[in-house]
């Protein structure tokens, strides 16, 4: 048995969280979040708690357990609270710029990459090498981070490239000249 899907969600002040057979619908200070649960799972809210359990023994049901609970679990902190993810770009003449709902980014290619920001995520460009995202879906903004950063992940020998703000990379000694 799941022991993340065993402990209920309790429900912070500011946000409201209201069931109707399967449908979640979280809505707070930052904005509101609607989640559809699978058949196999049932979805209550109690007073100022949700409590997440299985309707039945099957395998897909014991797998949604505990993640049907944290994605409520993760509606709840958007709506209150949201998500952050910051990313830091290195290297000479790399840099980041805002262009309306775009970011356009300088990464060493023969070209520019713009990449549209989706709709529910915030994008601030500090300085031009300080990426931060902002939004109220975990899933979004951490896709958002991973496809900026996709483009041009830290290389090991100077660092160059897009990594988190608290990503370590492991540096590598260059080539030894005999």
């Amino acid at each position: 048995m799941s022991r993340v899907g065993n402990q209920p969600i309790s429900i912070p002040t500011g946000v409201t969280v209201e069931v109707i057979g399967q449908t979640v619908t979280v809505k707070g200070a930052k904005g509101e979040c609607t989640y559809t649960a699978p058949t196999c799972i049932s979805v209550e809210q109690n007073e100022r708690r949700i409590v997440v359990s299985r309707t039945d023994q099957s395998k897909f049901g014991k797998a949604m357990f505990g993640t049907v609970r944290s994605l409520i679990s993760n509606m709840v902190i958007g709506v209150s609270e949201g998500y952050k993810k910051d990313l830091i770009i290195e290297g000479v003449g790399y840099k980041a710029q805002m262009k309306g709902q775009e970011i356009v980014l300088s990464l060493g290619f023969s070209h520019d990459i713009v990449y549209p920001i989706p709709d529910g995520i915030q994008v601030d460009v500090q300085g031009g090498t300080a990426v931060s995202i902002e939004g109220i879906d975990k899933q979004l903004v951490g896709q958002v981070a991973a496809r900026i950063r996709d483009y041009s992940p830290a290389e090991p020998y100077k660092g160059k490239g897009v990594r988190y703000r608290n990503e370590q990379i492991r540096r590598k000694e260059g080539k030894a000249v005999a």
